[in-house]
């Protein structure tokens, strides 16, 4: 789907970098999070604008290589650093496998993996994550455990209009996102966080600081890459393009597979195919509005 709407931008998503761009260290000097190339963090807030998916005032924009390490970034900045014993990290079943790996990778003597949200009952600090929609089953998620001593990082990865209906702005503490779901480019291994306290951004941009700084100047070349991608996603009649070819694609793809799966999953009770209801998608429902976006008989705006 991603590779075929981005080759027939052809040579509109070309770009060219002058060789003193890359000389200093750093992108902003004035940023909190320094290699943060300026042009991409407009963008990003540009994005999220248009989108409608995310709140984006009064927020720190914090730059990795994708979600995984921010992800690590985030835990490593909100553990309490004096603890008797690290913090339990948690997030409701079923979710993302790697999460255990990711959390317990660095064998941090800060936070640990604690397993299904929904089993946590301990009265003591802890770390939820909220995958929304999640990996693996697409279900929109809340946190589940909801004590006066937890810490919550929302992973929106797929809170995007190509996955699933974008009904209002994402208003979170620590909110994560990544390229790879975004616009399908999973292999540039970019990501970003949005963090509305300034002294978590600050550890967090610590944190990536002390990865290889190779990381962090591979980030600067794809920043400037995926600024240019997406002032060509941005405009409004590419941002429609794109949403009226994802959705045809999607029910080509349904419409030749669905009935096959339905078939396999009728002959076994070891797995179901989730029903999701009906809801309000505003970008799709914006473009129709303006006459940029003509889905055909075949697809009706809830």
């Amino acid at each position: 789907m991603y590779e075929r709407y981005w080759q027939e931008m052809g040579d509109k998503t070309t770009v060219m970098i002058p060789g003193w761009k890359f000389i200093s260290y750093f992108s902003d000097v004035r940023s909190l999070c320094w290699f943060l190339e300026p042009e991409f963090a407009n963008a990003i807030i540009r994005l999220h604008k248009l989108v409608g998916n995310a709140v984006t005032e009064g927020r720190h924009i914090v730059v990795g290589t994708g979600s995984t390490q921010l992800f690590q970034a985030v835990l490593y900045a909100i553990s309490p650093p004096d603890a008797s014993e690290p913090i339990s990290v948690v997030s409701a079943a079923p979710f993302y496998s790697s999460y255990p790996l990711i959390t317990d990778f660095l064998k941090s003597g800060l936070y640990k993996w604690a397993g299904d949200a929904r089993k946590f009952k301990k009265d003591k600090p802890y770390i939820e994550l909220v995958t929304s929609p999640n990996n693996p089953d697409g279900v929109t998620r809340e946190a589940v455990v909801n004590q006066n001593q937890g810490i919550l990082i929302h992973d929106l990865a797929y809170y995007w209009p190509q996955y699933t209906p974008i009904s209002s702005p994402a208003d979170h503490d620590i909110m994560l996102f990544t390229v790879s779901k975004s616009t399908g480019h999973a292999g540039t291994r970019l990501g970003w966080a949005l963090v509305r306290d300034q002294e978590i951004a600050k550890k967090m941009t610590e944190f990536i600081i002390a990865a290889p700084l190779a990381c962090r100047k591979n980030h600067r070349f794809a920043q400037q890459r995926f600024y240019k991608l997406w002032l060509i996603a941005t405009n409004t009649g590419a941002t429609s393009r794109k949403v009226k070819l994802s959705l045809n694609i999607a029910i080509t793809l349904w419409q030749r597979g669905g009935s096959s799966l339905e078939m396999q999953l009728r002959r076994t009770t070891s797995l179901h195919c989730p029903t999701f209801p009906g809801e309000h998608a505003t970008l799709v429902s914006v473009l129709l509005h303006h006459n940029l976006l003509s889905l055909g008989s075949s697809v009706k705006a809830e």
